[in-house]
């Protein structure tokens, strides 16, 4: 998630300065994704640089606030109409463990889906019963935030339906099957040893 342009988003609708940003982007997604202040400032250092912010008024409180330049609202813009580009690989931890110790030799991968199911469905629940125990989405605030639940709610249906999908798959080989030993062709690069040195 790009806390980039999701700051630079807020401070398109006018001015604010960091504890209001953050309190405001919690208020946009329920404080799903915590941001600590020392990230707001580094984020708003980093814009500034890049020319998309400026630093405006200071209030009476000592509070210095920030507003979005021509180029920052450009960005905002191109970011809104822009679809989210998904990586071509696959960078979660969850399918990179479950595809290494099916290639081990003598790992149970069943009892690792068990356990990641239990653990899966049960923040299933958790958020199920975040979701009704809140009020309806009437207003602005708890519409955002349903929003965000239920994208969690999906990714852990996704999640528990792949986790059945992989049982079922490794469940039609035999364990040996898919073992993998350590390759004998050694890779052509890699550290030297330490006497080819001197």
């Amino acid at each position: 998630m790009s806390v980039r342009q999701s700051l630079l988003a807020i401070l398109d609708q006018g001015p604010c300065y960091g504890y209001q940003l953050r309190a405001e982007f919690d208020r946009r997604t329920g404080s799903t994704w915590p941001l600590n202040v020392g990230q707001i400032y580094n984020t708003l250092d980093r814009l500034e640089r890049d020319g998309l912010v400026e630093k405006d008024d200071v209030d009476e409180q000592g509070h210095v606030y920030w507003r979005i330049t021509d180029a920052g609202t450009a960005e905002v813009r191109d970011w809104l109409s822009a679809p989210v580009a998904r990586g071509q690989g696959t960078r979660d931890e969850l399918a990179i463990k479950l595809a290494v110790a099916a290639t081990l030799p003598g790992v149970d991968v069943t009892a690792i889906i068990q356990t990641q199911r239990r653990a899966s469905l049960a923040q299933l629940q958790e958020l199920n019963r975040a979701k009704y125990a809140g009020s309806s989405p009437d207003g602005p605030e708890e519409l955002a935030w349903s929003l965000v639940v239920d994208s969690m709610i999906f990714a852990a249906e996704a999640e528990v339906r792949w986790l059945d999908h992989t049982e079922q798959r490794l469940a039609l080989h035999p364990e040996h099957a898919l073992t993998l030993e350590l390759a004998t062709e050694r890779p052509k690069r890699g550290r030297p040893a330490r006497d080819a040195i001197a």
